[in-house]
């Protein structure tokens, strides 16, 4: 019923009361109220770009469609912050000579990044969670626009590295807080399928950025690539600001379930939270140990003090961040959540298999040139295989998800990755191309596959208010893997072809490609126990 002032249910310039995914509080929303009133707005001057913000943004809300348009404003700046990744890292050599130093210390603009995103994402997660995912997601990008401006004019070695870990923070932020609006934005069972366009465009955009980047580096130089990513990080910036809706979006059915096999729900709500610092930076502290272990371990030795002294260290951290989350009363991750297996295995099937595919991905090129002497052009053109497959699948396994179930879908995928490793360990001396191609297909079709139904999985089983640690933990659990995975694999590829390097001729070769089979075992053992973990992932209840 409708009186006078109030427009009648589904009315023009509102949005429609009996959608079911999003809950719309004008009270709540000045924008959405004052659109609401656009007669009497007419007598408030208020500034344009807030005329155009509310504009914009109510007529996006009053569709049915809403979140998906949020989520497609969200992808936009997801790509726009990915894109430059691989084709940089393989500029690295043409930087060097510019710069006057070594392929080997700019490795740090690949390292730096990764270290300063686990020192900042359990913070940044918390933060999104207290104070605004929104707010997070448009100070990440404006840390992009920086980020990418200290690149592109980068006098020296230092400054860019400085340049890529502030890159690597900003990553944190805009990477946990994206997630969770839109995580947010959709009800618990259709968040596989948004998931299923966040791996798409995660994977895609790299491969994206390496076919259009490498001709802009090629003709104007790799600079050029930063001042073209800062174009696009703007115009995403612009559409962003336009379309997430000013204030926190909630889902009705959002949130953990009113009942886990561990019983009740962690009490994280209120106006009494506050941040745990010291398990914030005790996590920090053991993610940034673990991963400097491991990225030091193939090039000091396992036991050197190097590799002894932040694995020991991170260790210890996580011993304090454990303790600590048991006692504090509004911890940074509630412990209960560890006790629920849709919690911790999403993420041990997520670490797992970035171990075996990333790994993989590392070995491939060197299995390639050193074994079957494939150009390195050769070599770039067979290996988009993998993450073209990876972002073409990950939007339809989404949706087979919410048919299928995520538990079929995640060990499906865990089960292709599988397989894929082990194709790879049963390369003979000829490598048949159809074999190599098929390995690609299978690996990165089951990160496609399994993605989206292990992040929708574990959203679900956390309350709404504690999204952005979520998936700051996913994340991270996801890097720990990929890092492991790098360095695990080569140290074992590169052991075991020395130990044969004093062989000649057809020796030799034999016991190089005997050195990445191992790998490649490894990879697959690794693999294998992210299908474990996948298999007893519970299927959400729609």
């Amino acid at each position: 019923m409708s009186g006078p002032g109030r427009p009648a249910r589904g009315a023009p310039g509102l949005p429609p009361q009996d959608d079911p995914s999003i809950v719309l509080d004008p009270a709540a929303d000045p924008g959405a109220a004052a659109l609401g009133a656009i007669g009497a707005e007419a007598t408030v001057e208020l500034p344009w770009p807030v005329m155009l913000q509310r504009r914009v943004h109510g007529r996006a809300r009053a569709s049915r469609r809403y979140p998906w348009w949020v989520l497609a404003a969200l992808l936009a700046g997801l790509f726009a912050l990915n894109c430059t990744f691989t084709v940089f890292v393989v500029a690295l050599p043409t930087v060097a000579r510019q710069l006057h130093t070594h392929v080997s210390v700019l490795t740090w603009v690949s390292t730096g990044p990764l270290l300063a995103f686990g020192l900042a994402a359990p913070l940044f997660g918390r933060v999104g969670d207290l104070f605004g995912h929104r707010r997070l997601y448009l100070w990440g990008l404006a840390g992009a626009t920086v980020a990418a401006v200290l690149t592109a004019t980068a006098p020296d070695t230092l400054v860019l590295v400085a340049a890529r870990c502030l890159d690597g923070v900003q990553g944190a932020a805009t990477g946990t807080a994206s997630m969770a609006l839109i995580l947010r934005m959709f009800p618990p069972a259709e968040r596989v399928k948004a998931m299923g366009w966040w791996s798409m465009v995660g994977a895609g955009g790299p491969v994206i950025g390496v076919t259009a980047g490498a001709p802009v580096i090629q003709y104007f130089g790799w600079r050029a690539l930063f001042w073209g990513q800062l174009g696009l990080i703007a115009l995403a910036l612009v559409v962003v600001a336009l379309m997430l809706p000013p204030h926190e979006p909630t889902t009705e059915t959002g949130g953990t379930p009113a009942t886990t096999e561990t019983g009740g729900t962690p009490a994280t709500t209120g106006a009494d939270r506050r941040i745990d610092w010291l398990g914030s930076w005790s996590l920090s502290g053991s993610v940034i140990g673990v991963m400097l272990a491991l990225s030091l371990g193939p090039v000091t030795g396992w036991l050197s003090p190097a590799v002894l002294v932040p694995g020991v260290t991170g260790l210890g951290a996580l011993a304090v961040f454990v303790q600590r989350e048991r006692h504090h009363p509004s911890p940074l991750v509630p412990i209960a959540y560890f006790r629920r297996r849709n919690f911790v295995l999403p993420m041990g099937t997520r670490a797992f298999g970035n171990f075996a595919y990333f790994g993989g991905f590392f070995l491939f090129p060197l299995l390639m040139e050193q074994v079957y002497r494939y150009s390195e052009t050769q070599v770039g053109l067979v290996s988009v295989a993998r993450p073209l497959v990876f972002s073409l699948s990950a939007p339809v396994a989404g949706y087979m998800a919410a048919r299928v179930g995520e538990r079929a879908s995640a060990a499906a995928g865990a089960a292709a990755i599988v397989l894929s490793m082990v194709l790879f360990a049963l390369l003979g001396p000829g490598g048949s191309l159809l074999v190599v191609v098929a390995a690609l297909v299978l690996s990165g079709l089951g990160m496609g596959v399994a993605s989206p139904a292990t992040s929708s999985t574990q959203a679900n089983e956390v309350a709404v208010g504690e999204l952005g640690v979520m998936s700051a933990a996913q994340q991270l659990s996801a890097q720990v893997g990929e890092v492991a995975g790098i360095q695990v694999v080569i140290t074992v590829q590169e052991t075991l072809a020395r130990r044969g390097a004093g062989a000649a001729g057809s020796a030799h070769l034999a016991g190089l490609l005997d050195s990445f089979h191992w790998a490649f075992w490894v990879g697959a053992g690794v693999a294998v126990a992210g299908l474990v973990c996948a298999l007893f992932i519970r299927d959400f209840e729609r």
